[in-house]
């Protein structure tokens, strides 16, 4: 079994994609964010099968030593550890570069000195801002209109810099808006669930215009799997999108998770916002022709069946105590 490392491993996204290297065949070296709890996040949800074949690591990407640790020995490195929450970028800017920009520094680093096969690095589609033309491909211009996406924008650009200058056999990833069980009550999708499940008698939201390109967790995770295996002459040095290449505004998706649910009830529209005018992205669908011709990854799961098997997720008692429904997507 060959060793691969992840960072953010104890997260969202990098515990599914933990699953999906363990179902590989690979040894997993998973790095999860020390805490004076000991605890692993959803790390500690795996099935003991799975962690049977993961080795956690406590630390952090913004420490040089733990990062060198974590990577010694790996063949290949997935680096999704990242703040993530747009909103409180607004507040605490620096936590965002200290983290999403020297924490990559630190991986690329740590891969230059060990000489990894490969590191494949996660951006972000929030770094396209509102789409200038849809469906958005690679070549799309950057346009971070937060400071969450210019810190997501930044490493993306040293990751460039570190394939040019010194060889780096890195690939970027460029989720569109992933979601599944397991995900941030900081999103619009556990939201709204939550909400419904609470037995809310309306959904309250801070924003409904906006459209986004809503791509299944385990459909993400492949995406990830699938470049980190594939022949570098097929991706090493390039940055894919991976979305479905549909979009849905926010207010129908709400609408849409109602009926789903059996509750459709109405959505009410909060004035408070936490986004400003000018940072608010508008629109987002992708365009995943450059992944599909590369590697044949397709998703494996529209947007329904995706949103079934995400509220019976939430619809877990255990689950959903982990949430707060009286919270709302701001």
């Amino acid at each position: 079994m060959s060793t691969v490392a992840v960072t953010g491993a104890d997260g969202f996204i990098g515990s599914h994609l933990v699953e999906n290297l363990v179902a590989r065949g690979h040894h997993v070296r998973a790095m999860a964010q020390y805490n004076s709890l000991g605890t692993w996040g959803w790390l500690d949800t795996l099935s003991p099968d799975v962690m049977a074949n993961v080795e956690v690591v406590s630390g952090d990407v913004t420490d040089e030593a733990t990062v060198r640790d974590l990577i010694t020995g790996a063949g290949t490195v997935y680096h999704l550890a990242a703040l993530i929450a747009i909103p409180h970028s607004y507040r605490a800017p620096r936590s965002y570069v200290n983290t999403n920009v020297i924490g990559t520094l630190n991986v690329l680093e740590a891969v230059r000195d060990q000489g990894c096969d490969r590191l494949v690095h996660t951006s972000t589609s929030e770094t396209y801002g509102t789409a200038r033309t849809v469906p958005i491909s690679e070549t799309h211009p950057v346009q971070a209109q937060s400071p969450y996406a210019a810190s997501k924008a930044g490493a993306d650009k040293l990751v460039d810099s570190y394939h040019a200058s010194f060889g780096i056999p890195a690939v970027i990833m460029r989720p569109f808006n992933t979601f599944g069980p397991r995900q941030s009550a900081r999103a619009v999708i556990p939201t709204v669930i939550s909400q419904l499940a609470a037995g809310a008698g309306e959904i309250r939201l801070g924003a409904l215009d906006p459209t986004r390109d809503f791509l299944f967790v385990q459909d993400t995770a492949e995406a990830f799997a699938t470049v980190g295996t594939a022949p570098a002459e097929q991706v090493v040095g390039e940055s894919f999108n991976a979305g479905t290449g549909d979009e849905i505004s926010i207010g129908a998706l709400a609408e849409t998770i109602g009926a789903l649910m059996g509750r459709p009830v109405p959505v009410r529209l909060e004035n408070e916002r936490l986004r400003p005018a000018n940072s608010e992205v508008m629109r987002l669908v992708c365009d995943n022709t450059k992944l599909r011709t590369a590697t044949g990854w397709a998703p494996g799961h529209d947007l329904s069946s995706g949103l079934k098997l995400t509220i019976d997720w939430f619809l877990d008692p255990a689950n959903l105590a982990k949430y707060r429904p009286g919270t709302y997507a701001r």
